[in-house]
């Protein structure tokens, strides 16, 4: 079990500290939502959560096939909703390889995507929709 300790600091503001490493970050409310923005918010790191866990699912992968995945890179753009109330409703993933994989090892890193543990606790509602490509040189 992991421990992470939360401290609300008012305004808006919160300390989060992941207690096995004692790394702390700070967040706050979004413009639309009465916060600032001075920091990145609760649910943008419910979207850092889903890029890195896929990502990290993804290395693990390439390892086990002995297949170079570094540099590659995973944007995420989050929409939200109001309806029925304030939620995600949208995560989309814009993944790019730094360099060309071949078919078969293509093939994997787009179904390995789905097994990630974040992407798999979320709610079926929120809609994901995942983009792969190349960076071009």
């Amino acid at each position: 079990m992991v421990k992470i300790g939360v401290e609300y600091l008012g305004d808006l503001m919160c300390s989060v500290e992941h207690t096995p490493s004692g790394n702390k970050f700070l967040t706050d409310a979004p413009l639309d939502n009465q916060g600032q923005a001075r920091y990145i918010s609760p649910t943008d790191t419910l979207c850092a959560s889903l890029a890195s866990c896929v990502a990290t699912i993804m290395g693990i992968k390439a390892n086990a096939n002995n297949v170079d995945i570094k540099g590659l890179v995973i944007n995420a753009y989050k929409e939200m909703t109001n309806v029925p109330f304030r939620r995600v409703s949208k995560i989309s993933f814009e993944i790019i390889f730094a360099k060309s994989l071949d078919d078969k090892n293509f093939t994997i890193m787009k179904e390995v995507v789905k097994t990630c543990p974040v992407t798999r606790s979320l709610h079926p509602d929120i809609e994901l929709e995942y983009e792969f490509k190349f960076k071009e040189n």
